[in-house]
């Protein structure tokens, strides 16, 4: 009875029989039987034996008192239907509920019931027929549609219930809980719940780092699978940043088992253009990833959509993974002689006739500076002098990413060299050192001379210099020599400025300096610049993010604005999300930044596959999206982990209801009401008559 304290009384006017308590005590207290007299003569025996019975039925009175009282007790408080207050705090009057269904693709997981989203929608409807007809409730989702944020009755909650699918769209659980919150401070009710149906992934269920408002009770139900399960295709990427039309591609793809059972001979599949080109096998132990080489052929010129497959269950939305590219990737290469060179034809007979370079050439004295914005390399080949004018637009070029190959004059015009490389803070030139050297070693490290040679020997044949210029010693921790001379001084060095590059040689192009321009070295040089001067356009964009596409060209923002279209025709899908998809059609926002057109898809974007940017009916850019694979990672918490999280921040109006340990409903009434103690008392009340007739038995 030490709990008598805690309890509260559904129907506490029934206390009032506990004045019946009364009747057993006038009982005791007035004893109502007569007495009759019996005279003996020698009563000596008798008292003693009158002293030893009255003790005995004192004994036997007082404990048939305390039965009848208890049994009476136990009766009323019965009748009072008592109960221990639960967690939540029970007010009178109409109820606002929220109910938070997730329907993330992790919820495709299953258990004996079916899948995870299956069980939450299940559960959620037994929570809403546990309350009364009169109560209002909202459905949240992921997608935080705009039908569920408003009241509805316990009908059209059912009938919006039904209509919940997995969706691609991910939240943390503490976004979810302020949109729940932020629409329940709107009702009037002052009775208002939450509850969050999840299977709680690690990485978007921190409850400790939520704030929760005290005034609003908080339920936690646990959707649990039977077993974890997934392998998927987490990230790919080409071995080389160009892909051209008659060369073999090695594609990667970094699979990852988050299982308990090692992966054996999976088949990974690739198809281009809807035809399947590739496959590779791979073995993955439990928990582990493992890097998936591919290689293929470019039989496409231009645009090439793919997709990698791999084939898993239940989890199938990132079983496929795709990406495009473009098979006609060209360098616009900019060449400024200077005007006593007699070295342009090395460059335009290396570049004019290959396929890979769109070449423009100028001359020091006409420069166009609006083939600036189109070129992605420029090389400048013995400028008598760098004006303020070319070395603003330089600087212009690099810092969008372009790179700059300079080979100084043999006699510059000294001042305007050192202001030019002040300005792109290069070394300055000191003197021309005229001591024949050669080139000592090669820097393999930086990657411009990464798979230029099939093996290295220490003795290979190094270009050779008989003029030089030397350089102060640069203190800038990020400028590289990638050719060193004999003497400690540098040949070739790199020099990141901003987002590009500068190529600094020490040397002129003139053959009488050196034998560069003859040497084997001198066409994979420029080649390799020329290659690492492109901007990698991503082969792959995320759904559901604010991805920042740039097109590389100009729109001319007429009034027709630019359209995303998916191409469902590009590729066939395993995954059981776009089963029922329409035709999607984006209209991104757009944005001029540095000549060229970006564009913002503001998580517009909801469906893995093939894109295309339209503008005015034609097709200038194609695009691949995938799934984020945030809901592949099966990592999840208990029901211990979160109540430790509960426990941290002391979070007492936070409870979790575990449905696989009691009925759903039960753990509601307890939640809600408390438990309910009225069959407890009746027993008891029924052990207290039963004792009371064993003692009238036992003390005869």
């Amino acid at each position: 009875m030490l709990f008598l304290p805690l309890m509260n009384f559904l129907f506490p006017t029934f206390l009032i029989g506990l004045a019946a308590i009364a009747i057993p005590i006038i009982i005791h207290l007035f004893n109502f039987r007569k007495y009759k007299k019996v005279y003996f003569t020698n009563v000596q025996f008798l008292k003693e034996l009158k002293q030893e019975s009255d003790s005995k039925s004192k004994l036997k009175e007082w404990l048939i008192l305390a039965m009848r009282i208890l049994a009476i007790t136990c009766l009323v408080f019965a009748f009072a239907q008592p109960f221990m207050p639960g967690k939540s705090k029970t007010v009178l009057g109409e109820k606002a509920i929220s109910i938070y269904i997730d329907n993330s693709f992790s919820m495709e997981n299953t258990n004996k019931k079916g899948t995870l989203l299956e069980n939450a929608k299940e559960h959620a409807s037994e929570i809403v027929n546990a309350f009364n007809a009169g109560d209002k409730f909202q459905l949240l989702t992921n997608d935080f549609e705009g039908k569920h944020q408003r009241f509805v009755s316990k009908e059209e909650f059912l009938e919006q219930l039904n209509e919940v699918k997995i969706s691609s769209a991910t939240r943390p659980l503490t976004d979810v809980i302020k949109r729940q919150q932020d629409f329940l401070q709107n009702s009037f009710s002052k009775n208002k719940r939450i509850f969050l149906l999840s299977d709680f992934q690690k990485n978007s269920s921190l409850i400790s780092k939520t704030d929760i408002d005290t005034s609003i009770s908080v339920s936690l139900i646990p959707i649990i699978s039977s077993e974890v399960s997934n392998v998927y295709i987490d990230s790919i990427w080409f071995e080389t940043p160009v892909q051209q039309f008659g060369t073999q591609q090695i594609i990667h793809a970094v699979v990852i088992n988050k299982s308990t059972k090692d992966i054996e001979n999976g088949t990974l599949k690739l198809f281009i253009n809807n035809a399947q080109v590739s496959l590779n096998s791979f073995n993955i132990s439990a928990g582990n990833k493992s890097d998936v080489a591919i290689a293929f052929t470019v039989k496409v010129k231009g645009i090439n959509k793919g997709v990698l497959k791999i084939e898993d269950y239940p989890i199938t939305y990132d079983d496929d993974f795709y990406f495009s590219f473009n098979a006609q990737n060209t360098i616009h290469a900019l060449v400024i002689n200077g005007k006593e060179t007699n070295t342009a034809g090395n460059f335009r007979s290396l570049m004019k006739n290959d396929s890979l370079f769109v070449y423009h050439e100028n001359n020091e004295s006409s420069i166009d500076y609006s083939v600036f914005s189109k070129t992605q390399i420029i090389i400048l080949n013995e400028l008598n002098s760098l004006t303020s004018g070319l070395t603003s637009e330089l600087g212009k070029f690099i810092s969008m990413g372009g790179s700059l190959v300079i080979f100084p004059n043999k006699k510059p015009e000294m001042a305007s060299y050192q202001t030019a490389f002040q300005n792109l803070q290069l070394p300055q030139i000191v003197k021309t050192d005229t001591i024949n050297s050669k080139t000592q070693s090669i820097n393999f490290e930086q990657g411009l001379y990464e798979g230029v040679f099939d093996k290295i020997d220490q003795n290979m044949d190094l270009p050779k210099v008989f003029e030089h210029f030397e350089f102060t010693k640069t203190t800038r921790s990020n400028s590289q020599s990638l050719l060193q001379l004999q003497n400690g001084e540098f040949l070739l060095s790199l020099n990141p400025l901003g987002s590009g590059k500068i190529y600094l040689f020490s040397i002129p192009s003139d053959e009488t300096c050196s034998n560069l321009l003859k040497h084997a070295l001198f066409v994979p040089t420029i080649i390799k610049m020329s290659i690492l001067s492109l901007k990698p356009s991503p082969v792959y964009y995320r759904t559901a993010m604010n991805e920042t596409i740039e097109l590389n060209t100009v729109s001319n923002f007429s009034d027709k604005p630019l359209h995303i279209i998916k191409d469902d025709d590009s590729a066939v899908s395993t995954s059981s999300v776009n089963a029922e998809t329409k035709k999607v059609d984006v209209i991104p926002e757009h944005r001029l930044i540095n000549n060229a057109t970006t564009l913002f898809t503001q998580n517009q974007i909801s469906e893995a596959g093939q894109y295309e940017v339209i503008e005015n009916g034609e097709t200038i850019k194609d695009l691949a999206f995938n799934f984020n694979r945030k809901e592949s990672d099966m990592n999840f918490l208990s029901i211990d982990d979160l109540q430790k999280h509960i426990d941290e921040k002391n979070l007492k109006n936070v409870v979790i209801i575990d449905p696989a340990e009691k009925t759903l409903t039960n753990s509601l009434q307890e939640v809600n009401d408390g438990k309910k103690l009225w069959k407890l008392f009746l027993i008891l009340a029924l052990v207290f008559l039963a004792a009371e007739i064993l003692i009238i038995r036992a003390f005869k």
